[in-house]
């Protein structure tokens, strides 16, 4: 049987066995010496060369692995399953067996060794040797004691019965336990990594807002600052007074400007850090699997340079319309349009799934724990768009969002 480790438990039950062999050892030492028996040297011998062939094998305190209710503290080289341990058991019981034949006593020192041997071999070799040596036991009583009695087949057989099912059921418990500590520990990494994706989520979101209010507050004030500072520069005569400081205004506005762009650019997610969004759409895609899924991305229009929140919007969009057809729709087919017109941008998702009731599905029934439908429409509504979803059950989704694009200055410089 597996070895185990070591506990307080199999320590306490491998002294009992000791004592238990031992005791019953000497038992059947003094009974000879006691009763006059004809060989009462030669037991007395038997039961010290037995006894000393055991304590070679299982030195008390010494040992490092356990198992069951059997386990002795065991040399290093005498282990379950070894060749070594298959040796010692065999010499031992071969001592016990010329033991049973000069005493009848001896039989009683097959409890003890039923146990050795459901510990030291494997199962298929152990409940066989535990029947023939219950088959010796109660030979030995019936040649002993010249009658056959209930209790000389009811003792030895029952012994080994309840040895079986102890050490078994032990063991089958230590395996349960063992699968339950297992669960436990992976249940344990699994919460640390939900704890990880939390706080990593958590994160981007944070982000995320930090960026939209640095674009919608600090930037959008600093460019209409910059903005209004030029047309006062060019309404203002080349010598004023006031034109020097009004262009030196102008140009600390446009550096922290810059700078607050670019605090926007760090705080957006990390698909648009190397790209266009449309190349961060384009990489969604080709990462988005699903058994039978094809998804497809496809580009409308001249591409133009998008604000931070509006690119965004849309991939975070993307991203959730994605994860429903992967977890929701069974579709084979799903495909991306990003389309670029004179005063907006559109997004598009379509799937061939089986669809839902826009206007009768749950709040959460669409959604992917964070940006379902409702996270998607407040999104869109935020920056002045709209979201319109067209599905029915059995005829696929369609998805679109749509944002409003303003027409660039004519300076040339793009709203941040």
């Amino acid at each position: 049987m597996d070895s185990r480790s070591h506990t307080h438990v199999t320590a306490a039950l491998r002294l009992c066995l000791h004592a238990l062999l031992t005791g019953l050892l000497a038992l059947a030492a003094v009974r000879a010496v006691g009763g006059d028996a004809p060989h009462a040297g030669a037991v007395v011998a038997l039961t010290l060369v037995t006894a000393g062939v055991y304590g070679v094998g299982a030195r008390a305190g010494t040992g490092t692995r356990a198992t069951s209710v059997q386990q002795g503290a065991l040399t290093p080289s005498v282990r379950p399953g070894t060749r070594a341990a298959a040796l010692w058991l065999a010499g031992l019981c071969a001592l016990w067996l010329a033991l049973l034949v000069l005493s009848a006593d001896a039989l009683w020192v097959a409890f003890p060794l039923y146990f050795l041997q459901l510990h030291l071999l494997p199962t298929r070799w152990a409940v066989p040797a535990v029947v023939v040596t219950a088959a010796a036991a109660i030979t030995s009583f019936v040649v002993h004691r010249q009658e056959i009695a209930p209790g000389a087949f009811i003792g030895p057989l029952l012994g080994a019965a309840v040895a079986v099912a102890t050490v078994l059921g032990y063991d089958a418990l230590f395996r349960e336990s063992e699968r339950r500590r297992e669960l436990i520990v992976e249940l344990v990494a699994t919460r640390a990594e939900l704890a990880e994706a939390e706080r990593t989520a958590g994160t981007l979101a944070e982000r995320e807002r930090l960026a939209r209010e640095i674009h919608d507050t600090l930037a959008q004030g600093l460019s209409s600052i910059q903005l209004l500072l030029r047309a006062a520069e060019r309404t203002l005569p080349g010598d004023a007074p006031a034109a020097a400081h009004v262009r030196a205004a102008r140009e600390a506005a446009q550096a922290n400007l810059a700078e607050a762009r670019s605090f926007v650019r760090a705080l957006t997610p990390p698909d648009l850090e190397h790209g266009s969004l449309a190349a961060a759409l384009e990489r969604l895609c080709a990462r988005t699997t699903a058994p039978g899924l094809t998804v497809r991305f496809a580009v409308s229009g001249t591409p133009v340079e998008l604000p931070t929140p509006y690119e965004v919007a849309l991939l975070r969009t993307a991203q959730s319309a994605l994860a429903n057809t992967v977890r929701h729709a069974g579709a084979g087919r799903a495909e991306i349009t990003l389309s670029f017109m004179d005063t907006s941008v559109a997004l598009d998702v379509v799937d061939d799934g089986r669809g839902f009731d826009p206007s009768g599905a749950p709040v959460d029934e669409r959604g992917d724990g964070g940006f379902g439908l409702p996270a998607m429409r407040s999104r869109a509504a935020t920056l002045g768009g709209t979201l319109s979803v067209e599905s029915a059950p059995g005829q696929g989704t369609a998805l679109a969002v749509t944002l409003p694009v303003a027409v660039p200055a004519q300076d040339g410089e793009r709203a941040a």
